[in-house]
């Protein structure tokens, strides 16, 4: 696996007006992983992948991609290497899957560069991988949790990004649903070689997709690393509240936690 990092965080501040959530905070997304953001509620999780994806501007530190200042990059330019999917992300009433995903293609057009057939197959073929062809012609606030969140993947993917960051893919899904989005998310990494960040809340889940753990707390970074590494019942207890045991999840070899009684 990589050890270079294309987008970076410098001493990054968050605020939200004077309420700051994180302060100092360095990140080195790693390329070629798909990284997993751990920690309980309100540590600054979905704050820094907005950051990241330029949907947040910093109160101080930087946001790099390439080396460049995120947020003193065109948003055209950078909205062709990162795909972002916030939390819980609404269409407009009656949009079909396929004007979606078309949507994507947005970035790479211009006055001068309007939709053409490669656009079309470009968006036929996301909606192919995804397994959304056959609901093209749905409106996506008629589709399943599951089918929603995927349809707004294949939206990303139509986008062409290198990089794809996704807020809490699997929240209101079932435990069915959420495998299915994370499977998803896996084969865009290890099929299509796209670098993926994700916050996630379930702990074992993270732990089985992900290839790096980013565990916060309080607006800090506690531990970066390998699940195995991650995911002791010291840095549970230490970061969660949580006593727990981790084992070796049997289908998978990766750390499942298990949680004790209070």
């Amino acid at each position: 696996m990589s050890t270079t990092s294309r987008l970076q965080a410098r001493d990054l501040r968050l605020a939200y007006g004077d309420v700051t959530v994180t302060e100092h905070l360095d990140v080195d997304v790693v390329d070629g992983a798909i990284t997993a953001i751990i920690g309980p509620n309100g540590c600054g999780k979905s704050t820094l992948l907005r950051a990241l994806g330029r949907l947040l501007r910093p109160a101080a530190g930087q946001v790099l991609l390439d080396g460049r200042q995120i947020d003193r990059a065109p948003t055209r330019e950078v909205a062709k290497i990162v795909g972002v999917l916030p939390q819980s992300p609404v269409a407009p009433e009656g949009l079909t899957v396929a004007d979606l995903v078309m949507r994507g293609r947005h970035p790479h057009q211009s006055w001068f560069s309007q939709w053409s057939r490669a656009d079309e197959g470009i968006v036929a073929e996301a909606l192919r991988w995804t397994d959304m062809i056959d609901l093209a012609d749905r409106p996506v606030d008629a589709l399943s949790g599951g089918q929603r969140q995927r349809a707004w993947i294949s939206m990303a993917l139509a986008q062409g990004t290198d990089l794809l960051l996704l807020d809490e893919p699997t929240t209101y899904l079932d435990l069915a649903h959420q495998i299915d989005v994370l499977d998803l998310a896996a084969r865009l990494h290890r099929e299509l070689r796209r670098t993926v960040v994700m916050v996630l809340h379930d702990l074992s889940l993270a732990a089985r997709y992900a290839d790096i753990l980013v565990a916060m707390k309080d607006g800090r970074i506690v531990v970066s690393g390998p699940p195995q590494e991650v995911l002791t019942p010291q840095l549970l207890a230490d970061v969660f509240g949580l006593r727990a045991l981790v084992v070796p999840d049997p289908a998978t070899g990766t750390p499942l936690v298990v949680p004790l009684p209070r």
